[in-house]
């Protein structure tokens, strides 16, 4: 990842290739900080409200320092990087730290085709961490890797046979009218974007079997980067008719307009 803005808290605009984490810091010793990850749409980051309050209850539940300043510090990273970019914020136990990096080149494509999933079993998620956005990812990187190497683009979490969620996205599927997620709990991160598709379509939320999605009409996944992403097959089964669906397109659509309005 090749940052084009940094700001540290206390220092203002750092150049981005400088190091900024200090070498006893807890994010680096343990994994433990949280972070934020937004799209930045013309010089807007896109429900900015809904992820500082994500940020600042995962800094709480990891018994981090509020991220008190960090509006200051988007502000900064905004006004000087390209207009549409990636905003990443960071919480741990010595900084504050806000970044702006490039989008991927590749999510066009892939929204054009769809993208495969691969399941990945993690038994019963731990509920200690419920709800909290953290930057130990190596389980689900690990996962997604192995996905990928089985000819997967992403991985999707099944914990008791229920399916969970993706390694960095909430995951969707729809039966005729009907849209379905599973609730938010342990394995299954409130994402932003899944609040915000919530708030304008009736879903239903809850715990739904692997089965539910291998026979959907049409699945996809949310993030923040990735927007509404289609999902074409699960485990080599197509979805539907293996192609990205209706649902997605309405759905992305009205994301976009949302992001300009």
């Amino acid at each position: 990842m090749t940052l084009v803005a940094a700001a540290v808290a206390g220092r203002g605009l750092v150049d981005p290739a400088e190091p900024v984490f200090l070498a006893d810091d807890e994010a680096l010793l343990r994994g433990g900080a949280a972070f934020e990850t937004l799209r930045v749409y013309n010089g807007r980051p896109f429900l900015l409200a809904e992820h500082f309050a994500r940020f600042r209850h995962s800094a709480s539940s990891l018994a981090l320092a509020p991220p008190d300043g960090v509006e200051e510090l988007v502000a900064l990273v905004v006004g000087a990087a390209p207009p549409d970019h990636v905003l990443r914020l960071y919480r741990t136990s010595a900084t504050l730290l806000a970044t702006a990096a490039p989008l991927p080149p590749d999510l066009e494509e892939q929204r054009r085709r769809g993208i495969a999933l691969g399941t990945f079993d993690v038994g019963e998620p731990p509920a200690v961490l419920a709800g909290v956005k953290a930057t130990s990812y190596g389980i689900s990187f690990a996962a997604r890797r192995e996905a990928e190497r089985h000819g997967a683009d992403e991985v999707v979490f099944v914990g008791a046979g229920l399916v969970l969620e993706a390694s960095t996205a909430n995951v969707w599927w729809r039966r005729g009218d009907e849209l379905y997620t599973p609730a938010t709990r342990e394995g299954v991160l409130p994402g932003v974007t899944r609040g915000f598709i919530c708030s304008i379509e009736p879903v239903n939320e809850g715990s739904f079997p692997v089965a539910d999605l291998l026979g959907a009409d049409e699945a996809f996944i949310t993030s923040s980067i990735r927007e509404v992403m289609p999902v074409v097959a699960v485990d080599g089964t197509t979805i539907g008719d293996g192609r990205p669906g209706p649902a997605a397109a309405r759905l992305q659509s009205a994301l976009r307009l949302r992001s300009t309005s």
